[in-house]
């Protein structure tokens, strides 16, 4: 066996959390967030030891140190607070500390030792000390006084290891121990201040100190990605004239009434050029009429017009990803609607689908980024029973990966440096995961703030994965949760360490593409519960509207082979649907309410401190969220069955209000403004679908 480089380390350093895939790849926190780490820090013997954080961002030049603490049994733990986005990182640091161990034996020693000057030794009793007392000496005093001398050849290394008036304080208590040591007589106090010890502890001795490695990396978002309410519409729907095709001034025109709902994202489907062969029409069918749009998602076509501003020349790849349809406006209205949404408080979400028409410019000039199947035909997807004609998939193992990489890289940048810092990503589970580890990084660290949301309804290792390789938010299974125990076992999974330490999820009740059979049966209070679920279950959420606000719930017809379908009767994916959002029976009043109650109470902006508490019926379901400091406490209530009142007694666990067993406090129902008294951890609710589906009580605190 080779001896370690450095053999005089003693320390160990085990068990460091938050760690994700053993440092391989970063934990995530929000830019101000106080970022703790633990581990298991020791020695052999009985030493002393002492343990600081290190940490730096990748822009710092040297380390920065926070102090590390004790927490019993061999556990320690600190913190410091993430002041910048981009990269981190951080590791560990533990060394003997033969100061502190010196102090510790020390004051054994004094606390061991025989006062001689008490008044009730028994001389007589004791002839062999009374000469000692009667002469003033001290018996231990020789063993008090080598440890004096050695704790004074402490304080001179400590010395010479800090400089200026640090440097004097500590000469000056070696001074004042060494003379202690010259009188030998009897110390009855520890002679060294609290401020020396400090002293010590800030200039350490480091010569034989554990470092832990290797180091381990931190990412650092912005707020938006952790608490943000997402709005998705089709702006090709956006026209207030019957039957036009919708454009960006349509969209811009809405702005207003999007923002007074309480959204901070727009997320719009693609806004490219749509293919023309295989186009699909409505509801998906292969019979396609002249006047068909087409999907979104089956992009490029060659045709499109040259739409850059001042007519310069189309550049490669016009007509693809870069490009915008035609009808939807110029890049000239697309930066237009930029602008427009920052003055509203709202951010432009696109889409990024990395598939291709048989139209798309890179079908000529990439033949190889594509399967070619034996009859040298270009595959189009498929997921039997459906096929997707219009849409070529792009293949991750062509000869020509390296470009294929680097042209998908340049679709984010072309979007980014147009003023886009949010993204949704289509289907990113079917592209390869060392892609996006790639492609994310590299993207992350030049442009720290961008936001990319994963859709992928896939397997869990494969929706972790992708989080893990940068993506900064995910759609979940949320849509397919709909019983008391299905929501409280997979909300317990994913908002708690380990997996929330890299993982944000996104509630989405519906999708163009999912409308789960809870919404089509359940109606108008389906729709409702749903929406409170997600609102406040989870700090970012989004809906499909205006499908949602509508309560649109009609599905299509199945497909063969299957009972019953998940889309959307006259998607609109397929064909343009106008329709006014406000109309009698419109959830935008209560979306709005819900979108005002997220943006007035912290407590309901992060997940962390999500607790369900007890309560007597299965169709009820009781949860809290609160801040650290419990100056904002959310509890909601709510009936999970859309055709029934449902009744039951509250069983709450009080430490996570905050209450003592017994205590009377006071709630106000956000919802309907209405206050009650509520009294320990049982109390009565009863909630009635479509009218009062749920409650959210702010807790008051009395005095």
């Amino acid at each position: 066996m080779i001896k370690p480089a450095q053999g005089r380390s003693r320390v160990v350093i085990d068990d460091v959390v938050p760690q994700i895939d053993a440092g391989r790849r970063p934990v995530r926190r929000i830019l101000g967030d106080e970022f703790r780490v633990t581990a298991a820090i020791f020695a052999d013997g009985h030493d002393q030891v002492a343990a600081r954080l290190l940490y730096r961002h990748r822009s710092d030049r040297s380390w920065r140190f926070a102090p590390m603490k004790p927490d019993g049994n061999d556990l320690w733990s600190g913190s410091f607070l993430v002041d910048q986005l981009g990269a981190w990182t951080f590791t560990l640091q533990g060394w003997v500390d033969h100061f502190e161990t010196w102090a510790s034996d020390f004051k054994k020693r004094l606390a061991a030792q025989t006062d001689p000057t008490r008044a009730d030794i028994d001389s007589a009793a004791r002839p062999d000390d009374a000469a000692g007392l009667n002469a003033g000496a001290n018996p231990a005093a020789s063993d008090i006084s080598l440890a004096l001398r050695s704790g004074a050849l402490l304080l001179h290394k400590g010395a010479a290891r800090a400089c200026g008036e640090a440097a004097r304080q500590l000469r000056e208590a070696a001074r004042a121990l060494t003379s202690l040591a010259n009188e030998n007589a009897y110390l009855a106090e520890y002679p060294l201040s609290d401020e020396i010890h400090l002293l010590m502890s800030a200039h350490p001795d480091l010569a034989h100190a554990t470092r832990r490695q290797p180091e381990l990396p931190l990412w650092v978002d912005r707020e938006r990605a952790r608490f943000s309410a997402w709005y998705e519409m089709f702006p090709r729907s956006a026209s207030p004239v019957p039957g036009q095709h919708g454009n960006f001034a349509d969209v811009e025109r809405q702005l207003p009434e999007i923002a007074a709902m309480g959204f901070d994202i727009l997320y719009l489907p693609p806004i490219h050029p749509i293919g023309r062969a295989f186009r699909k029409g409505p509801n998906n069918s292969t019979d396609s009429p002249p006047d068909a749009p087409g999907s979104p998602w089956a992009i490029g076509d060659q045709s499109a017009v040259d739409l850059r501003p001042g007519g310069e020349p189309c550049q490669r790849g016009c007509g693809g990803h870069k490009a915008i349809h035609p009808q939807l406006g110029t890049f000239a209205d697309f930066d237009r609607l930029i602008a427009a949404a920052k003055t509203h408080g709202l951010e432009i979400a696109l889409d990024i689908a990395f598939q291709c028409s048989p139209d798309h410019p890179w079908v000529t000039a990439h033949p190889d980024w594509f399967v070619i199947r034996p009859d040298s035909s270009i595959q189009y997807a498929e997921n039997p029973p459906k096929k997707y004609q219009d849409i070529y998939p792009l293949n991750f193992e062509s000869r020509d990966w390296r470009g294929l990489w680097n042209e998908l890289y340049s679709v984010f940048e072309f979007w980014i440096e147009r003023g886009v810092q949010v993204f949704r990503v289509d289907n990113p589970h079917t592209k390869a995961l060392p892609f996006w580890e790639w492609c994310l990084g590299a993207l992350r660290e030049k442009y720290p703030e961008t936001i990319f949301l994963s859709e992928a309804f896939t397997r869990p290792h494969v929706m972790f994965a992708l989080a893990k390789r940068g993506f900064t938010q995910s759609y979940t299974y949320f849509t397919w949760r709909n019983t008391k125990s299905e929501i409280e076992s997979y909300l317990q999974e994913i908002t708690q360490p380990p997996i929330s330490d890299f993982f944000t999820p996104n509630f989405w009740p519906n999708t163009p593409d999912i409308l789960h059979k809870t919404l089509q049966t359940g109606g108008r209070p389906a729709f409702m519960l749903r929406l409170i679920l997600a609102a406040t279950l989870a700090a970012n959420y989004g809906i499909y509207g205006p499908a949602y606000e509508l309560v649109e719930n009609a599905p299509a017809v199945p497909a063969p082979g299957k009972a019953d379908s998940e889309e959307y009767l006259d998607s609109e994916k397929y064909q343009i649907r106008q329709r006014d959002r406000n109309g009698p029976e419109s959830l935008v009043p209560l979306i709005t309410t819900l979108n005002r109650i997220r943006r007035a109470n912290h407590a309901l902006q992060a997940n962390s401190s999500l607790h369900f508490h007890g309560i007597d019926n299965s169709n009820l379901l009781c949860y809290s969220k609160s801040t650290p400091n419990f100056d904002n406490t959310i509890l909601i209530t709510i009936n999970l069955d859309p055709f029934q009142e449902q009744a039951g007694w509250t069983d709450l666990d009080l430490g996570r209000l905050n209450l003592l067993a017994g205590e009377a406090f006071l709630i106000e129902d956000l919802l309907s403004g209405a206050q009650y008294s509520w009294s320990g951890r049982h109390n009565f609710v009863a909630l009635r679908p479509g009218v009062q589906p749920a409650h959210i009580f702010r807790m008051i605190r009395q005095p």
